[in-house]
């Protein structure tokens, strides 16, 4: 897992094209930690370009963190269907960086989970986890598999 800022999200370029072996994961999408809502997002197409490399995935966590609206955080959303769009649910990964959230660890959960309407019962399976679980080649948990057949995740 990388943290970096978004001006040197061309070395990782250059790293996962070098190594492609090397599984490389963008935490909170690069994003500054000083910035919200569209100055957060400035540089953010540096982080898209990435989706071209197939062993770099993102890390869609602490976005609350990111933005200055209230929760369910509508103002973020376009920037996640530009993730979607480039890397696909297979390859971001949800998580919260709770200990700066200024949201519940529920909303935190529900932003992906019951906000954004265009994501799909097996999208929001792959975000997550199964996604993660994958691509660390990690078997998943049997009580998880269970109930994403049961549709009760």
């Amino acid at each position: 897992m990388v943290l970096v800022p978004q001006e040197i999200v061309h070395l990782i370029d250059r790293v996962a094209a070098r190594y492609p072996g090397l599984k490389l994961a963008i935490c909170h999408l690069a994003l500054p930690t000083d910035k919200q809502d569209d100055e957060a997002f400035r540089d953010f197409d540096k982080v898209l370009t990435l989706a071209g490399r197939p062993n770099v995935v993102v890390k869609v966590s602490a976005l609350p963190a990111y933005t200055s609206d209230s929760y369910p955080y509508r103002r973020i959303h376009p920037y996640l269907r530009r993730v979607y769009d480039a890397f696909g649910p297979r390859r971001m990964f949800w998580g919260t960086d709770f200990s700066r959230l200024k949201c519940s660890y529920r909303q935190a959960l529900t932003m992906f989970t019951e906000e954004i309407p265009w994501l799909t019962d097996e999208d929001k399976e792959w975000i997550m986890g199964r996604g993660l679980c994958e691509w660390l080649e990690w078997d998943m948990p049997r009580s998880y598999k269970d109930s994403c057949r049961a549709g009760s995740h």
